[in-house]
């Protein structure tokens, strides 16, 4: 057992909570005392030693851990497979002044890669052109048709961002016509690449830069680094008057939103990201939070629960296109009114959202009533909205503890699915196997998530190949049902002062969990629902500390109704740490994921 591996000892004596879990200590013996020499040679509280040793950080790292910076982690962009032929094709269509084609993906990583390109272009007054597929009718990635129609409107380059890694028919295309393509991708790719000038994608195979966990927005951003520096040896005196650092909210924004691990170059992205997010100096991004009601300094939850799904609901329901304009614009008063209809389109996605989770659970549950249920869950439905299929994975992810596809069949039998996965089991690699197989017209993605394109009479054979490949992995992974509790505080020693530490040591997500903390034998005081199915819980502890917390989307399970009626019972409570702001007012609140009744 390593030194973060959680002890088996049930924690609080919690054998069974009241989601079916058991808990355990993140931390076994070795994990302990790494974190007692954490705390001794480093000062810090005994809470963040055993945040920071529960996740694999080295006793001499721990100080600079906190305060991770993009100069010590950015390596030379050079290191990036085709970055300095990317880097020299780019350059050289500023110094021509040549038309620029941007082809991006619909999601939040493709409309943050789009913006951050043209608002470089525009600096250098290149003019260039935002295209985003639409979802349902072109499907992911460049088209034949589209560059096609993007070289007749006089594009002399194309770059495209977040795609074009599998786009060959695409590619071959651009080059019968004679016009270079750069693309700069993260998804993972096969051994046989597309035609084109450059492909920066640091998960092919001949890549050695270990950027591999970079969302596309973060490939982007080392694309242009690496071209300011060609551009200050051109003697391009331009290039000085260009903050790269500043577009770190759109790096930051795409980082969270598309769930790559937060370690490394990563961590440092989103950290100094928050921070020019907070400047509001993307009128889009600003627009956007004020519509989405951010309050207070602007935090991952914010960028991955509040912002990125209205971003996203352009790309899944309405104009694709939204989201990246948004992101350029510099009007206050255009970028109000596309923040506002992405609030309108976002309402909508979550009606059909609800009217097909609703579905996809009934059937979900009919798979897992048989035994332990299927390794990887499968649901499909004719007429489903295809660009709300990934919601109902993630959904169904979170609910079963396992990878969870939803798939939406046109009535000619064809099905546009999307699939996210549990830490452990990578759907990219599942998926693309699938394509070798013959089993789908198409598909691809990353560890967490995936997308692919399925004929329905292959749907059993696509069930059964799942099922083949990843039962043992996901038998291995749920055959305890385990929550990682890093430490138990009590009411009145969850601190501003202690949440403020804890988010230091963030930001928190994909391979870099948030912490959670137990808070034990406290009084439940209140419990109400509030908003879409949401808990509003008040707890005191046996030394009159109160602590205020919320249980998200918990009203119809069966923790939300034994806390609705527990008030005045005692509860171990499970959760983490954050600061809320009401009325302008900073105060603790215990974000709640777990219970169980205090024996």
């Amino acid at each position: 057992m390593t030194g973060n591996g959680a002890s088996d000892r049930a924690f609080l004596g919690v054998e069974e909570s009241l989601s079916g879990q058991k808990w355990v200590s993140r931390l076994d013996m070795a994990g302990e005392n790494k974190a007692i020499s954490i705390a001794q040679m480093t000062g810090l509280p005994d809470v963040i030693a055993r945040v920071l040793a529960g996740r694999d950080v080295a006793i001499g790292d721990a100080r600079a851990f906190l305060d991770p910076t993009i100069k010590s982690l950015m390596p030379d962009p050079s290191k990036l497979t085709d970055c300095d032929k990317a880097a020299d094709r780019i350059a050289f269509a500023i110094s021509r002044g040549e038309r620029v084609a941007i082809f991006g993906d619909y999601d939040v990583d493709g409309a943050a890669s789009s913006a951050l390109m043209q608002r470089f272009l525009r600096h250098f007054g290149v003019a260039s052109e935002i295209y985003i597929p639409d979802r349902i009718f072109e499907g992911y990635g460049p088209n034949p048709a589209a560059i096609g129609e993007l070289i007749d409107r006089g594009a002399k380059l194309i770059i495209t961002v977040d795609c074009g890694s599998t786009s060959h028919d695409a590619l071959q295309e651009a080059a019968r016509r004679g016009i270079d393509v750069v693309v700069i991708d993260h998804h993972q790719v096969a051994s046989e690449l597309p035609v084109a000038h450059a492909l920066v994608n640091p998960n092919r195979e001949d890549d050695l830069s270990g950027l591999g966990h970079l969302c596309a927005c973060g490939v982007v951003f080392m694309v242009l680094a690496g071209t300011l520096r060609l551009l200050r040896t051109k003697g391009d005196a331009r290039a000085a008057g260009f903050d790269l650092l500043a577009c770190l909210d759109l790096v930051a924004l795409a980082t969270v939103c598309d769930v790559v691990p937060l370690k490394g170059l990563n961590r440092a992205f989103v950290v100094k990201g928050l921070l020019a997010a907070r400047s509001m100096g993307n009128v889009g991004l600003a627009a956007l939070a004020q519509r989405a009601g951010v309050n207070g300094p602007v935090t991952p939850y914010h960028l991955g629960f509040l912002i990125g799904p209205r971003i996203n609901a352009g790309g899944r329901i309405g104009d694709a296109a939204l989201g990246s304009r948004l992101l350029t614009l510099e009007d206050r008063d255009e970028a109000a009114a596309i923040a506002e209809r992405l609030e309108e389109l976002n309402r909508e996605r979550q009606a059909i959202e609800a009217a097909m989770l609703a579905e996809a659970d009934a059937e979900a549950a009919i798979e897992m009533a048989s035994g332990d249920g299927p390794a990887v869950i499968v649901t499909e439905r004719q007429g489903w909205h295809p660009g709300v299929v990934g919601l109902l994975a993630s959904r169904l992810k979170e609910r079963y503890r396992r990878p969870a596809f939803a798939i939406a069949f046109d009535g000619n039998g064809k099905g546009t699915g999307s699939g996210r996965s549990v830490p452990g089991v990578d759907i990219g690699r599942l998926v693309r196997k699938a394509v070798e197989a013959g089993l789908l017209v198409k598909g691809g993605g990353h560890a967490m998530a995936a997308g692919l394109t399925v004929e329905q009479s292959r749907l059993g054979d696509l069930r059964a190949f799942f099922e083949e490949n990843a039962a043992e992995t996901v038998a291995s992974l749920t055959l305890a049902h385990r929550l990682r509790i890093d430490g138990a505080i009590s009411a009145s020693g969850a601190t501003l002062e202690l949440v403020d530490m804890i988010e230091r040591a963030g930001p928190y997500g994909a391979g870099h969990p948030q912490p959670v903390f137990a808070v034990p034998a406290h009084t439940l005081k209140d419990a109400r629902v509030v908003g879409q199915n949401h808990i509003k819980l008040a707890f005191a502890g046996p030394d009159g500390g109160r602590l205020n917390g919320i249980a998200f989307r918990a009203a119809d399970t069966e923790m939300g109704a034994t806390l609705l009626g527990g008030r005045g019972m005692a509860f171990h409570v499970a959760g983490s740490l954050s600061a809320d702001y009401w009325q302008g007012v900073r105060r603790v609140q215990i974000r709640v994921i777990d219970a169980a009744v205090a024996r």
